[in-house]
């Protein structure tokens, strides 16, 4: 198979990782970065890594950071930002649905713009659920069905490309729904859209859940 004249193996684990470290770089990404990882503490499990974008704001009440990335490229397009982390950052994993940690042995977790292509997201927040301290908060910030009818209708309509482009993007998951039916106590979820971007793929939920 081929994506646009590439064969999908090389445009998944070559292109793909380089496209979404541009894409989910942008400085204007940033500041909802700082508000995600603001209150972490103790010993962190960050579901869907990537580039290692979250790691400049991780803040000093992180002791050390276990990074879950299925992408080889990604954690080496992190190289440079884990080298100048003042945090503790390993690689701990490829998979979010099987984490190889403990029942309840750690602090606090973060998920950003990942639950949209994990194949079983509520899987893999109850795992994510299942290694966290009971109390233990999991910090998110995701995309995903917008809160107005009009923009929902084009993310349905635009969700099967997004998928075939972005590594099996959804537009049309929601977070909070897909956190309480993994066993999560929700706090207040923010719901906002980017303003830079378009909307259908720009409807963002930014919040804490409770394990």
């Amino acid at each position: 198979m081929t994506k646009g004249g590439v064969p999908v193996g090389i445009y998944r684990d070559h292109i793909l990782p380089r496209l979404v470290d541009r894409t989910c770089g942008l400085a204007a990404l940033e500041p909802h970065r700082r508000r995600a990882c603001a209150g972490l503490d103790g010993e962190v499990v960050e579901v869907g890594f990537g580039s290692g974008l979250n790691v400049p704001f991780y803040p000093r009440t992180v002791t050390r950071v276990r990074a879950v990335e299925p992408a080889d490229l990604a954690w080496r397009l992190a190289a440079d930002r884990v080298a100048a982390s003042a945090v503790p950052v390993e690689r701990a994993g490829p998979d979010g649905q099987r984490l190889p940690f403990a029942d309840e042995a750690l602090d606090s977790a973060l998920v950003t713009w990942s639950l949209c292509t994990i194949p079983d997201p509520v899987a893999a927040l109850a795992e994510v659920r299942r290694v966290l301290r009971p109390g233990g908060a999991l910090h998110f910030l995701e995309h995903g069905l917008a809160p107005d009818e009009a923009v929902r209708r084009w993310q349905h309509r635009l969700e099967p490309l997004q998928k075939r482009l972005a590594g099996g993007c959804h537009l049309t998951r929601e977070p909070a729904v897909m956190l309480e039916a993994a066993g999560f106590t929700l706090g207040e979820v923010e719901h906002f859209y980017q303003p830079e971007a378009p909307r259908p793929m720009g409807a963002l939920s930014l919040g804490v859940a409770r394990a």
